[in-house]
């Protein structure tokens, strides 16, 4: 057996130290946890993703009383940004808490698909900031289409 040490590196940055856009993006994000739908866990996430063109797209989680029929926020702001600018490039995603394995799978998905990493920001509520330049630092393993392809 051998152990693999698996490369992963993640800022640690408060909002003030933050760039214009990475602010702009995370108060978005912010915005949209106010109107999640979160009657069961009362626990509300809001995401905003920032499109190479400029364009910011915004989500949050929708539970449901069947829980697994709910949607993380990150999930809602990924298939909501892809079905409405299939071509466009994901540059960034703000999270207001930090993602679930279902939503770091997804967002390996789209970063095989756009063949361009994604720039992870995930805030907690005691203001702290972590960073991650692709989703290989969250989820080093991840499943991808080239494990499907057979040999």
């Amino acid at each position: 057996m051998k152990k693999l040490n698996l490369p992963s590196s993640i800022f640690e940055s408060s909002e003030k130290e933050l760039s214009s856009s990475d602010k702009k993006l995370l108060s978005e994000a912010k915005k949209s946890a106010n109107s999640a739908y979160a009657l069961y866990s009362n626990f509300k996430v809001g995401s905003a993703v920032l499109l190479e063109n400029g364009k910011i797209i915004s989500g949050n989680n929708q539970e449901n009383a069947a829980y697994p029929s709910g949607l993380c926020a990150e999930r809602v702001v990924l298939f909501f940004a892809s079905s409405q600018n299939p071509n466009a490039i994901i540059k960034s995603i703000a999270i207001t808490s930090v993602p679930c394995g279902a939503c770091r799978q997804v967002m390996a998905e789209y970063e095989s698909k756009q063949k361009n990493k994604i720039r992870i920001i995930m805030a907690d509520v005691k203001g702290k900031v972590f960073i991650a330049e692709g989703i290989g630092n969250l989820l080093p393993l991840s499943f991808t289409q080239s494990v499907l392809k057979k040999a």
